[in-house]
């Protein structure tokens, strides 16, 4: 018990610097580069080209140009550093299961056109989410469907029955990955350390019942190919009102959650909730930023989760214990305050050993993304992040109220006796620009006393960004 009690007031994370071993040969190597450089560019600028000056300045500007980038291209690669996580910690800390402290998460996907993303892949990755290795309650799955079409919505509903198998699987038996596309071609054996005797009846269902689930979507994406002339019709004869996707009021389906179907043991699942802007002519609104714009908005109602974790349609959870690394960060006391958002490395399957092509992004990933962490922060690459909900709705407006102008009176001293000056004007703008720092623009407080009922409460080597 001592041992847990010390564990819980120890830091969640730590840096782990790289070692100079590593890392002095390289500096020694750019410094190396730095020097030819400075000298390459002083031999060019001493002997211009008299017989053709015009193309000779051209070049030493290019040369300068690609010079000054790839200084800057070094500055992000100077310091590098890792992280290292303690989920243990975490628990021992906050708790695990119902009565856990964990603060919940709103996972945020978004998608447009299900022809081109397909709805089985945008299906495996919000299966993950929902079997995400965290408590049921405080996890909300919204998945933004900017292009309001039909198929999505009832891909959305068949992978909402799915999970009701799905989640209870994983959970028993420790799977990783939890998305099953993956997790079922892995060429694994899966019978090793399996401790459940059942599971190898269990897998083989649950491997059918995945199989079934892939025709039944399949046979949804083939009906779409053709939209009917008087457009989509919905089970109970009404139109959909997504007929026109640049013309159609907003939709918000949801379809597990505290109040709905439950699985298959009878456990609560995750919050899951289908969610269709509104559009209308005239209005430049078809890019992601505003459908994630749209659901932080939606999402402040239904759960409003202080932290919220976004994902690309086709970027599936392959570490089910990514979000508690992600809360090492954010629920640490010692330097949670500071942090905006935790970025996580994206990790791509379906390459070549070789990556010949670098679709894995290994350089910028693991080189550039932990030096900027080094110097401050990395960048946000627009999926797989982690944010501080508030620190996306901004503290005070852009510009400081005007200070009290000086009285008459301050003119007239034989007249008035002097005044003594409370408060000088560098004090009274300091004290201002505190009261609208105080006062957030959306205020947390005031959405969780109007919905009390909703808010009772391998991703790896994430970087992090002060706020």
């Amino acid at each position: 018990k001592m041992t847990c009690l010390t564990d819980a007031y120890e830091p969640l994370s730590r840096i782990i610097p790289i070692s100079k071993n590593k890392l002095t040969p390289y500096r020694a190597v750019i410094i190396m580069r730095l020097v030819v450089l400075g000298l390459f560019f002083h031999y060019r600028i001493t002997n211009p080209v008299d017989s053709a000056f015009g193309l000779w300045l051209t070049s030493v500007i290019c040369e300068i140009w690609f010079g000054f980038s790839w200084i800057l291209d070094q500055f992000p690669k100077w310091c590098p550093v890792n992280r290292e996580t303690y989920v243990d910690r975490l628990i021992a800390r906050y708790g695990d299961g119902e009565d856990s402290g964990l603060a919940p998460v709103d996972f945020f996907v978004s998608t447009v056109d299900p022809l081109k993303e397909p709805p089985l892949i945008t299906a495996n990755t919000v299966l993950s989410i929902l079997a995400v290795d965290y408590p049921v309650e405080k996890i909300s799955c919204y998945v933004s469907d900017d292009g309001a079409a039909m198929l999505t919505f009832e891909s959305l509903a068949e992978t909402a029955e799915f999970a009701r198998r799905w989640v209870p699987f994983c959970k028993k038996f420790s799977i990783e990955p939890r998305t099953p596309e993956f997790y079922f071609s892995q060429k694994i054996d899966y019978l090793k350390d399996k401790i459940h005797p059942s599971f190898v009846k269990e897998r083989r269902a649950m491997k059918r019942d995945y199989e079934e689930f892939k025709v039944r979507i399949n046979a949804l994406v083939a009906k779409a190919q053709k939209t009917p002339e008087e457009g989509w019709v919905m089970q109970d004869g009404t139109p959909w009102p997504g007929n026109n996707s640049r013309d159609h009021p907003g939709m918000i389906q949801v379809f597990l959650g505290e109040t709905g179907a439950r699985d298959y043991d009878g456990n609560e699942l995750p919050r899951l909730v289908y969610v269709s802007r509104e559009k209308r002519p005239g209005y430049q609104h078809h890019k992601k930023a505003g459908a994630m714009n749209a659901l932080v908005r939606v999402s402040a109602v239904l759960t409003n989760a202080p932290y919220i974790l976004n994902l690309d349609c086709d970027h599936y959870v392959n570490n089910s214990k990514a979000v508690r690394e992600a809360m090492c960060f954010m629920m640490d006391p010692s330097v949670g305050r500071d942090v905006c958002y935790v970025q996580f490395p994206q990790r791509f399957d379906g390459i070549d050993r070789s990556d010949r092509y670098a679709n894995r992004n290994v350089v910028f990933f693991d080189v550039n993304m932990k030096g900027l962490d080094g110097i401050q922060g990395p960048v946000y690459v627009g999926t797989g992040c982690c944010f501080y909900r508030q620190a996306l709705y901004g503290y005070g407006p852009p510009s400081l109220p005007a200070l009290p102008k000086s009285s008459a009176c301050s003119f007239c001293c034989c007249c008035c006796p002097k005044k003594k000056v409370e408060k000088t004007e560098k004090e009274m703008h300091r004290d201002s620009r505190r009261e609208d720092l105080e006062s957030a623009i959306f205020n947390l407080r005031e959405i969780d006393s109007k919905c009390t009922n909703y808010t009772t409460t391998s991703m790896s080597g994430p970087c992090l960004s002060p706020r």
